[in-house]
């Protein structure tokens, strides 16, 4: 699949320029400071990847006496020189040539910060920013931020979170909008595999290199990941998963457009995420769970305290990330005019149609979904049908949008 919505508009755009030189040293950073190193982040921010390195490698080779930039305050100047030492310990390690050979040897690209191809939905991290993403997989990565949705939760998710996520992350994709998630077990897989299954892109963001399929146990899953969507890394190939890192890496997966949490304890890493997606402004859905769940006890405490939407569909949460007439388009598969174009034979009408999920639904489905008796159900599906905006097939009701329909669509009394 291709990119979509704001995605499309922004692949669109033109990406800046690199300096010469500035995209093998943003190389080089990626693998001498850890991406919470604020000191590494500031001084590559404040004078450019390219003055920063110079400065560090003429620092190292005269034990210190090189000034700093002279854009650089006196009070910043000691914590920055303690630093270097730091930095000096992975010398070996961020030759920019090298790290793009083992890149390449493990089928790896790698997308330096500001260059082509470098997700908008990044820069709302500021100096936080990664200073590559290396990437293997054929998705495009700005589409795939930009306009997708990250769908997080629970390792040790119940039988009712992977249903749900599977029902969730399978909408999303159909929405056409990728599914971001980590990689995990549970919640995560869950998610991706649905995406897989239902045509549509993933994007499985690691605490460790791309080369590193991490954990063993979804190995197959990454290595699928990888034909139908991306492994994407802040971390140079052979890189190790600390765990400090899955904590660095869930900013990443916040930029999404959205952020959808399925199953998560009060204290968990997705709950790490969704705080990173308020921070950076971004809507935050929670799939409520049974009372007394542990697992669901996190996206209770988001609901409660108004830092997340309540959701139960995958419809929910593209309203959350797609304006009113996209949602109709989604429903309809074509363009579905102005808002209040559709007309109905009956009140029930529009509530049955509303209640027909993206991947069908059994009558027992609608009506439970309407508020509707199985009597007004049935009724007001066979009036869809005969209106040509719902056909029946296997047991299950579909949205369909009658033959030669114009982007305005009335279903008029009888």
């Amino acid at each position: 699949m291709t990119g979509e919505g704001a995605g499309d508009r922004r692949s669109a755009e033109v990406a800046q320029e690199l300096e010469p030189g500035e995209g093998d040293a943003l190389v080089a950073w990626s693998a001498l400071a850890e991406p919470g190193d604020r000191i590494a982040q500031w001084l590559v921010g404040t004078v450019g990847a390219k003055e920063a390195l110079q400065w560090w490698k003429e620092s190292v080779q005269s034990n210190g006496r090189v000034a700093l930039p002279a854009s650089v305050e006196p009070r910043d100047r000691e914590r920055i020189e303690r630093a270097v030492e730091r930095w000096e310990a992975r010398r070996e390690r961020s030759e920019p040539g090298r790290l793009r050979e083992q890149a390449s040897a493990c089928g790896a690209r790698v997308i330096e910060r500001g260059a082509p191809g470098w997700p908008r939905a990044l820069a709302d991290l500021g100096q936080q920013q990664p200073y590559v993403l290396w990437v293997r997989g054929d998705a495009d990565l700005k589409a795939s931020f930009d306009a997708g949705v990250a769908v997080v939760g629970a390792r040790a998710a119940t039988a009712y979170g992977e249903h749900m996520t599977a029902e969730v992350a399978a909408g999303i994709a159909d929405g056409r909008r990728a599914v971001i998630s980590g990689g995990a077990y549970g919640i995560d897989a869950r998610a991706h595999r649905a995406a897989l299954a239902a045509g549509g892109r993933t994007v499985a963001v690691l605490a460790g290199g791309v080369d590193r399929l991490y954990p063993a146990g979804n190995a197959d899953l990454l290595a699928a990941i990888v034909r139908g969507g991306a492994l994407v890394s802040e971390f140079p190939p052979g890189s190790a998963p600390h765990r400090s890192r899955f904590l660095e890496r869930n900013r990443l997966i916040a930029t999404a457009a959205a952020t959808v949490v399925v199953e998560a304890a009060v204290r968990s890493g997705a709950l790490s995420t969704a705080r990173h997606a308020l921070d950076l402004a971004r809507p935050v859905a929670a799939i409520p769970g049974p009372a007394t769940s542990p697992s669901s006890a996190g996206c209770h405490r988001l609901i409660r305290d108004q830092q997340a939407v309540l959701c139960t569909s995958a419809r929910d949460v593209l309203e959350l990330v797609e304006p009113i007439e996209q949602v109709l388009e989604l429903d309809l598969g074509l363009n579905a005019g102005p808002p209040g174009g559709i007309e109905f034979a009956h009140a029930h009408d529009r509530k049955a149609y509303d209640a027909i999920g993206a991947r069908g639904s059994a009558v027992e489905d609608v009506m439970k979904d309407a508020g509707l008796t199985t009597q007004e159900a049935l009724m007001s599906l066979g009036r869809l049908e005969m209106a040509g905006m719902a056909s029946h097939a296997g047991g299950l009701w579909r949205r369909a949008a009658p033959a030669g329909a114009t982007p305005s669509i009335a279903i008029k009394r009888q």
